[in-house]
């Protein structure tokens, strides 16, 4: 999964004054940035973890693309770029571990095996797109009152859901087991996105991204020697292609694509922001299924539509309803995911 990080939505609240003075090519390049580059990266995963240790190749990725953002802030901004206090850095750490090592670590696992035991990068996609479904639910249980057609949506999606995985014993049958493993990605990826606004986060998206991305990188570490990832990995066993499908994840997915998304908060509306959420998961569906021939059967597309169909209900119904409240109410699937 590769999305920003949650304290990223703060910055939109100002967004559509912004908007009025970034011109419409601009704005459309990086939504088409956002696209296809988050909408690739499931696909991404799948061939990386073909040779690559799954939990490792995801430490890796985190930790190279903080690194790599954290001398960018250091060189631009000066000694002072990323200082935080405690409270931040710990909050920072906890919405990491939860999307990164959690979220997009159960994926990366899901997506990892055999034929018949991995879940295809689509289905993936697909499955994960229910986070804004699961952020209503974690809002409704806190006493928030999202609209009818928000509900409305979320009902749909979760149809569309199990839609998906119910079980039809051909073989071309979504894995039960996968798919489980992403909907607990999913459900950490929206707790994540949930806590981040209600939390002291820092203040600056970027300067929170380091920090959940190490925090992150060194759960996920620890998590992949203690499965003994490590014991039976030969650099020299691994593929071209998954080298380059990693050294992709880092660049496209963690650094150019989350550029693109916190620029468009800051330049477009988050109703037009948001819209990622539901063309992503038809961009992973339409490259798993060109380039590697991951099946698409009559029950992928009729889940995968319902589910589409929930989630882009429950974007353009959501509003920030006062100014300030727009990390709180919004449905935005946050976190830096694929």
């Amino acid at each position: 999964m590769s999305s920003p990080p949650p304290s990223a939505s703060r910055p939109a609240v100002g967004a559509a004054e912004a908007a009025a003075g970034a011109a419409p090519t601009l704005i459309w390049t990086a939504l088409i940035v956002v696209y296809v580059l988050w909408g690739s990266t499931y696909l991404a995963i799948r061939i990386a973890v073909e040779s690559l240790p799954p939990l490792m190749s995801a430490a890796t990725r985190f930790a190279a693309a903080g690194l790599v953002l954290a001398v960018v802030l250091r060189l631009r901004r000066g000694p002072g770029a990323l200082r935080v206090d405690l409270r931040q850095l710990g909050s920072a750490a906890l919405v990491g571990v939860l999307l990164l090592a959690c979220g997009n670590g159960l994926v990366v696992l899901a997506e990892s095996g055999p034929a018949g035991v991995a879940v295809p990068s689509g289905i993936a996609a697909l499955l994960v797109a229910t986070v804004p479904l699961l952020v209503v639910l974690l809002r409704s249980a806190t006493g928030d009152r999202p609209r009818f057609w928000t509900f409305a949506g979320v009902t749909l999606g979760f149809a569309g859901l199990v839609l998906l995985v119910l079980p039809t014993g051909g073989a071309n049958a979504v894995p039960l087991a996968g798919a489980l493993t992403v909907v607990a990605a999913a459900t950490c990826w929206s707790i994540g996105s949930f806590l981040s606004g209600r939390i002291r986060m820092p203040a600056d998206p970027f300067v929170a991204t380091v920090y959940e991305m190490v925090a992150g990188a060194v759960a996920l570490a620890v998590i992949a020697v203690g499965r003994g990832e490590l014991r039976s990995f030969h650099p020299t066993e691994v593929t071209t292609r998954s080298w380059l499908a990693l050294v992709y994840l880092m660049v496209a997915g963690s650094l150019v694509a989350f550029t693109a998304y916190v620029w468009l908060l800051h330049h477009a509306p988050i109703s037009l922001v948001s819209t990622y959420a539901y063309v992503n998961p038809a961009v992973a569906v339409l490259l798993g299924a060109l380039l590697v021939a991951e099946p698409i059967t009559a029950q992928v597309l009729l889940g995968g539509a319902v589910i589409v169909a929930g989630v882009a209900l429950v974007v353009s119904t959501e509003r920030p309803r006062r100014p300030g409240a727009g990390s709180r109410s919004g449905t935005a699937p946050a976190g830096e995911r694929r």
